[in-house]
């Protein structure tokens, strides 16, 4: 009796407890073409891991991530490279108005120190444009 041979098979690299998809499987879910995928990676806009064989690997919440940058380029006149500041920038600007928001439910709201007396050229301007 011979033993079954098996061919083999590509073992799904994991991250963390969350199955990572193939590249083109990705490209695919993206509806992108798996040259401006990893052209993405190569840019930093999307992260992807490698395997020994040099295969890429994605995380499914990367999915959100290329939608994100898909709606950027839909709306905004950009460039690939411009992509990534935009989205730098704005990841940048989330962080900073979730410190605020954690701040603010932290210290108390201090009242302004300074106020600046009014003149009569601003009230008549206030006035004028009303």
């Amino acid at each position: 009796m011979t033993t079954p041979q098996y061919l083999p098979v590509r073992s799904r690299p994991m991250r963390g407890a969350v199955p990572l998809m193939q590249h083109e499987e990705f490209a695919r879910r993206c509806g992108l073409h798996p040259e401006l995928v990893r052209r993405y990676v190569a840019l930093g806009l999307v992260d992807a891991v490698r395997d020994a064989d040099g295969a890429l690997w994605f995380a499914p919440s990367q999915v959100n991530a290329v939608a994100r940058l898909l709606r950027l380029r839909a709306t905004l006149p950009l460039n690939s490279a411009a992509l990534g500041l935009v989205v730098d920038l704005l990841d940048r600007i989330t962080e900073l108005e979730t410190l605020l928001r954690i701040r603010g439910r932290t210290e108390p709201v201090r009242p302004r120190t300074a106020t600046r007396q009014s003149t009569r050229s601003d009230q008549e301007r206030s006035t004028r444009w009303t």
